[in-house]
């Protein structure tokens, strides 16, 4: 018993020595605390930068609400979020909507940025990132698995973004919106209503 007592006093008293041999041994030699130094500020630099905050990028003012209002192709265009609100609109299936709260992946430097200004509905329905044509696309040669493709899409972009008007066929007229409604163009001279064509029919 009082040998292991002495032989595990003697260990420590040899560690003892051994760390205050070091110790002597770096103080005495003005590069090795140069050295300790450096790496005291190295291990304290990794520390910091992994405890380090991530930083969040501020969020982007809230653009207001764009009145409705249908649009050709050029001018669904100018809202590619290159101009200076950055505003984003993307057409799917002859809506189009505001998505520029999915700028990240919309607007310039987004994985789906062909997209923004375009009519997206060929390129969701053949999964081709850059089949955003630059004319009206009818889509009267996609299949019907691609077409149920295009009004999911289009599903999803009615419940995440704002719609702001239709993408019109060359020649075609623009409905007129009014303030209050929500999704649903005013009745126009081209559309006329139901009680209208009651009367004719009496």
């Amino acid at each position: 018993m009082a040998e292991s007592a002495e032989s595990s006093e003697s260990t420590s008293t040899v560690s003892a020595g051994i760390l205050t041999n070091i110790f002597l041994q770096i103080v005495q030699s003005p590069l090795n605390i140069a050295l300790v130094g450096v790496i005291l500020f190295l291990v304290y630099n990794i520390f910091k930068s992994r405890n380090k905050d991530v930083q969040v990028r501020p969020a982007e003012p809230e653009l207001p609400k764009l009145k409705k209002k249908d649009f050709t192709v050029e001018e669904l265009k100018k809202y590619d979020g290159t101009q200076a609100d950055g505003r984003v609109l993307v057409a799917v299936n002859g809506g189009v909507y505001d998505v520029t709260r999915g700028k990240r992946f919309y607007g310039p430097g987004g994985p789906y940025a062909a997209f923004g200004g375009k009519d997206a509905s060929r390129g969701l329905a053949t999964f081709n990132v850059t089949a955003a044509g630059e004319g009206y696309d009818d889509l009267s040669d996609l299949t019907t698995m691609e077409m149920d493709s295009v009004k999911e899409w289009e599903s999803q972009f009615k419940e995440k973004y704002d719609f702001v008007g239709r993408l019109l066929k060359p020649g075609e007229q623009p409905t007129n919106y009014s303030d209050e409604e929500d999704e649903q163009p005013s009745v126009t001279a081209e559309q006329p209503s139901v009680t209208a064509e009651k009367k004719k029919d009496d």
